[in-house]
């Protein structure tokens, strides 16, 4: 049996992206509980706000992308151009909650399965802890959630924050305090400077770029880098060692069957790789992948 090189000593923890968006269209109540079957250790709901002040389980703030509503006529006149957005669209702060449940969820990733476009809707932050609540409970097995607050600036600038709401729903299913099995997430330091006077829970920075590791420690739990800061040309950047140094978990995104790193042969030598390396946890949108290659490691004498 493997002895994990995890900040815990643990086994890494497998997040599903988007749910199980591998498979099915990614942010909706069918994606996340495929995950859950699977087996997936966390769920991953990103979260932007209606007009209404309502969380809502979406990647981006725009909409044409992940939904069918170029074919509401009724939207028609909500098309617009804002600042950070390449060209016109629709934006979820531009809708209420009861027409962004006319709207229906589409695969937005070219490649993958269309055969469950224009079924499912999108469903509220509320929705998906009570997804969580009621699966936790039929399978033995406390299930956790990781959200990542989208856009927090640009939102809170129109007047609708995520702090208050994303922690007043998190406490009302159970999830406040560090040794709960949730992390909230998010690319913004100033967010989660706010997140850490208001919480317990665990914080991690999501980052494309490497950080001081010492001085976001005094911030965050956890970072979240994208996995070439991990390895590069198929070698070891030290990342994760300097990470577990400050005290920081290496939770990395994404892993996908359908967009293999060109440095490896295949999905199971990606993961293989990662999880040699002593990784916290990998974000994947195939956790059923990422669960039996962990599953193969463990097992290795």
């Amino acid at each position: 049996m493997i002895t994990w090189n995890t900040l815990s000593g643990e086994a890494p923890l497998v997040i599903a992206h988007r749910g199980a968006s591998g498979v099915l269209p990614e942010h909706t109540i069918e994606a996340y509980d495929r995950a859950i079957e699977m087996g997936a250790d966390y769920i991953e709901p990103d979260l932007v706000i209606t007009k209404d002040g309502v969380l809502v389980a979406r990647h981006d703030r725009y909409l044409s992308g992940s939904t069918n509503v170029s074919d509401h006529p009724e939207f028609a006149d909500r098309k617009t151009v804002k600042v950070g957005h390449d060209g016109a669209d629709w934006f979820v702060e531009d809708f209420t909650l009861a027409e962004i449940k006319t709207l229906r969820a589409r695969q937005p990733r070219a490649g993958r399965s269309v055969e469950f476009d224009n079924q499912y809707i999108i469903p509220t932050f509320d929705e998906v802890l009570a997804l969580i609540a009621e699966r936790s409970k039929q399978t033995g097995r406390r299930i956790g959630v990781y959200p990542e607050t989208k856009h927090p600036a640009a939102l809170a600038a129109l007047g609708l924050q995520h702090d208050e709401p994303l922690l007043a729903s998190l406490e009302a299913h159970g999830f406040n305090n560090a040794e709960d099995p949730v992390f909230i997430q998010s690319f913004e330091v100033g967010n989660l400077e706010r997140l850490n006077d208001l919480t317990d829970i665990r914080l991690v920075f999501l980052t494309e770029t490497k950080p001081d590791f010492t001085k976001i420690a005094t911030v965050i739990d956890g970072v979240g880098p994208y996995k070439k800061l991990l390895i590069s040309n198929g070698q070891d950047t030290g990342f994760i060692r300097e990470a577990h140094a400050s005290g920081l978990t290496v939770h990395s995104w994404t892993f996908r069957d359908d967009a293999l790193d060109p440095a490896f042969e295949d999905i199971d030598a990606e993961m293989k790789a990662y999880y040699a390396l002593g990784i916290d946890g990998v974000f994947s949108d195939f956790p059923d992948t990422a669960l039996r290659v962990r599953d193969i490691v463990k097992d290795t004498p």
